[in-house]
């Protein structure tokens, strides 16, 4: 018996030199103030060894992905993780820290211009809006209130219509290749929809992303907002979120994401609860831009900042023009937006 005890602890030994181990005083270093830095600078890492260890070998990883001890950072904004794998006898252990990158550009300012104004069902808690094939798409939100509709929009008759099971609150949508995405937003549950009959095809679930806000679609992949500063990217066939950008300024991140559109290569985003849409490089994160609707919003006489708030963006290709909306409000705004 004894001698199976001593073979069981010579095995466990054995087992656990090389491996990784993060129980260390090793900590990182970098030459940024408070580990913050701006898009295209330069940072130079290196490793803080208080108790003097011997060290083979030191790889760093940026977000998973190999760097050299000179970094220069021209790739995602955001909080990225940072790591060193330390490799001291036979020991590897991990030291972790994080970078947070800024844009280096303020975002530019824009206005609008209102070209038309058109009735909005004032009961429909808007979440999603976009124009597929000429045909206004809207979800709205609210439980047992939630709905996938097809409306005329110059008119705000509704022209084909589907109630939500009472325990989904209805948020986000877009329009892909004939499918209707529709997200919901605590019940980890996205709809796939015909678009023509509006029949249910499927449903697909949230993966890394804490909640349904707002969907786009490029084309080919879909966007989706999680309430936070971060935008995943969804693959159509797996569903699974396989990248994602962090949505920040010159300043800090641009939290609360709320309902998104594709216009022209970019993201146009409501921040819940505000009066802009922020302009967003779906490749990076950067804020490149805001639209400043506050007048708008005197136009509606149930506006309210904390409910009754902006959202909806529906960029129409065949007049080239954005319409917004907000929760209950009673008006579709066409505008057309302008460097301020």
């Amino acid at each position: 018996m004894l001698r199976f005890k001593y073979l069981a602890v010579t095995l466990l030994s054995i087992f656990m030199v090389g491996c990784a181990s993060e129980k260390s005083n090793f900590s990182i270093k970098t030459s940024a103030k408070n580990n913050t830095v701006k898009l295209g600078e330069s940072v130079k890492l290196s490793l803080n060894n208080p108790d003097g260890l011997s060290i083979n070998s030191i790889t760093y990883l940026l977000d998973g992905k190999p760097v050299t001890e000179n970094l220069k950072l021209d790739n995602k904004l955001g909080k990225q993780d940072l790591i060193a794998q330390v490799i001291t006898g036979n020991d590897t252990i991990i030291a972790k820290s994080n970078l947070i990158v800024l844009n280096n550009k303020r975002p530019k300012l824009y206005t609008y211009e209102i070209i038309n104004t058109y009735p909005h069902d004032a009961t429909s808690y808007t979440q999603g809006l976009e124009f597929y094939k000429g045909e206004l798409y809207e979800s709205t939100g609210q439980f047992g209130e939630s709905k996938l509709r097809k409306v005329d929009y110059k008119t705000g008759e509704v022209l084909k219509n589907t109630n939500l099971n009472d325990g989904y609150f209805a948020e986000g949508l877009t329009v892909l290749d004939d499918k209707i995405y529709q997200l919901t937003w605590k019940a980890d549950t996205g709809i796939i929809y015909d678009v023509n009959t509006f029949e249910k095809q499927g449903i697909f679930r949230y993966n890394n992303s804490l909640e349904g806000w707002g969907l786009c679609n490029d084309g080919k992949s879909l966007y989706k907002s999680d309430g936070t500063e971060k935008i995943w990217t969804l693959n159509t066939s797996t569903f699974t979120e396989d990248d994602k950008i962090e949505i920040y300024t010159d300043k800090g991140k641009l939290g609360r994401i709320n309902e998104l559109e594709w216009i022209n290569g970019k993201i146009y985003a409501n921040i819940y609860e505000k009066s802009g849409i922020a302009i967003i490089n779906p490749k990076n994160g950067a804020t490149e831009g805001v639209i400043d609707f506050t007048p708008i919003t005197k136009l509606i006489s149930n506006y309210s900042s904390n409910d009754n708030v902006l959202n909806g963006i529906a960029y129409n290709p065949e007049t080239e023009t954005i319409f917004v909306t907000g929760k209950r409000w009673d008006k579709l705004f066409e505008v057309k937006i302008s460097k301020k």
